[in-house]
């Protein structure tokens, strides 16, 4: 998005525990998108490799105040009840390299309506504007963060329960350590360079 989205808040927490796909952050950020201007999106993971919209362009980008964590119980996608995997998310602090996004104006609700419901089916990320440099000058990117908060929250997890994961963890989308190497590789072939997940991984061997 472009700046005329600065004043608006950055999130909204949705109301009366009401799906977020249903509710009314959905409604706050559509209406954002409906001033007629193109959607911006930040991929940091699985939308680097699988972004699943048709973009006019993209380039890498840099984000600041976030950093990309292997820190999100998932028991569904790539794990289970029984023994959880992880998936990315943005946690607060640091910077994060990853992919912007530029979505077409006539396409920016359908495009926003297929992210949510395939980011936020279970109201867990924190949906936000986040300032991104592009060639034209700063836009506002739509990102998918977690607060430390979130009891999807990991905290730190020691080496062992990493190995753990990789070792045992798969879900309907497949297992944790395919999800983690994916990501690595499609930001190696973007020439983004990320040294804690390369150490991370060195526990999948």
């Amino acid at each position: 998005m472009t700046d005329t989205t600065a004043n608006a808040p950055t999130s909204l927490a949705h109301a009366n525990g009401s799906p977020a796909f249903q509710g009314p952050l959905l409604e706050h950020f559509r209406k954002q998108c409906a001033a007629g201007q193109d959607l911006w999106v930040f991929g940091y993971a699985s939308l680097l490799w699988r972004p699943e919209f048709e973009a006019q362009e993209q380039h890498i980008s840099r984000v600041w105040g976030w950093h990309r964590a292997l820190k999100m119980w998932s028991r569904l996608n790539r794990g289970s009840p029984e023994c959880p995997g992880l998936v990315f998310a943005l946690l607060p602090g640091g910077s994060c390299q990853g992919m912007v996004y530029r979505v077409a104006k006539d396409q920016a609700d359908k495009v926003l309506t297929r992210l949510w419901a395939r980011e936020m089916p279970m109201d867990v990320y924190t949906p936000c504007w986040l300032p991104c440099a592009t060639p034209q000058g700063r836009v506002k990117a739509l990102a998918f963060t977690l607060p430390r908060s979130s009891p999807s929250f990991t905290g730190h997890l020691p080496a062992e329960t990493y190995r753990q994961i990789f070792q045992q963890a798969c879900g309907r989308f497949g297992t944790t350590r395919d999800y983690a190497l994916q990501t690595y590789e499609s930001l190696l072939a973007h020439g983004i360079e990320d040294r804690a997940l390369a150490a991370l991984l060195r526990h999948a061997d």
